[in-house]
């Protein structure tokens, strides 16, 4: 029968992804940290044995696999490009491609790994330490019960953490954006499923606008400046990418066909202003950019404008005192 042997397959297994990434794909990859990342789809990370698509919560550990999930081959022309031979009285049915794919979304993989269990961070006993936290990067303390009591946030059992949950439909949690609240980690719980964002949902849940964000504190810095006025009101979604990954906002968009218009509040600098442009071109909506009044992102911008509130006030407290 037409095909590649055992022998084949046991030798394309032991092909490690990093040697091959390296070898045949070298203009693709940067140097992060201890790992790689691939600049067509930079939520790849891959280091020797081993390789984790994030956006997608999927991950494998030999080249045969990064090949399938990622590249599209079939199994066996993958097999055989691994080792640069040939399948006798087998005809290639699929061209392999490994420049950067040009589109406006991170595109869905061709062949499906099986998912991540989501493995949600253990609930600490209370919410203390990110209520403090959160309310120390001047989120309104109001806002912060909202999504405490909507189980959308909580605090992690042994780090302290700021977890916030993504759901589906059925209100169960798919994914899971964490916060450290002593360093400047951030990242997504292991298994998350980028699709479901987490959200701030508007008092009229047929409203047809919503405001995109790359990350929940800014989601929340920005329903604060809205809520004491230092931005005009908006009532719209507003919604975290968890990131630059436009997988969630399409997602929402084809769960909530009722929002027709996005505010685009990414970060203002060279990542924000890209997934910008990605999610002004996506059709179906209009968009506007709304880059924050200071800072690079919605939280630098309330943190500035609280300062500059407590500075004013100190100023007036000490005009008042001089005149007494």
């Amino acid at each position: 029968m037409p095909g590649v042997s055992r022998d084949q397959i046991e030798r394309a297994r032991k092909v490690d992804v990093l040697d091959y990434v390296l070898r045949h794909e070298p203009n693709n990859v940067k140097r992060v940290g201890s790992a790689y990342r691939m600049k067509d789809h930079p939520s790849i990370e891959i280091k020797s044995g081993r390789w984790r698509w994030y956006s997608q919560g999927l991950y494998g550990k030999t080249a045969l696999d990064y090949l399938i999930n990622v590249r599209g081959y079939g199994f066996v022309d993958a097999v055989c490009h691994l080792l640069g031979e040939w399948a006798q009285g087998y005809e290639r049915t699929y061209k392999p491609v490994l420049k950067a794919r040009k589109t406006n979304v991170t595109p869905e993989p061709k062949t499906e790994l099986v998912r991540i269990p989501l493995a949600l961070p253990l609930h600490h006993k209370n919410n203390e330490r990110i209520i403090a936290y959160l309310q120390s990067r001047g989120i309104d303390k109001g806002l912060i019960m909202d999504c405490i009591r909507r189980g959308d946030l909580y605090e992690s059992a042994y780090k302290h953490e700021c977890v916030f949950k993504g759901k589906d439909d059925n209100g169960k949690t798919q994914y899971a954006a964490i916060r450290s609240t002593t360093s400047s980690f951030k990242g997504d719980a292991e298994g998350s499923n980028k699709k479901y964002c987490f959200l701030i949902q508007p008092a009229d849940p047929e409203s047809s606008t919503a405001a995109i964000f790359e990350a929940p504190v800014d989601a929340l810095s920005h329903q604060t400046m809205s809520l004491y006025g230092y931005i005009p009101q908006f009532d719209g979604w507003r919604i975290s990418l968890g990131g630059t990954s436009t997988i969630g906002l399409s997602h929402f968009l084809e769960t909530h066909p009722q929002v027709g218009h996005c505010v685009i509040c990414t970060d203002y600098d060279e990542a924000g202003n890209r997934v910008a442009e990605q999610i002004a071109e996506l059709e179906g909506i209009t968009t506007e950019r709304s880059i924050p009044i200071h800072g690079t992102d919605w939280n630098d911008a309330l943190e500035i404008v609280q300062k500059a509130q407590r500075t004013h006030n100190r100023a007036i407290s000490f005009a008042r005192d001089e005149r007494r």
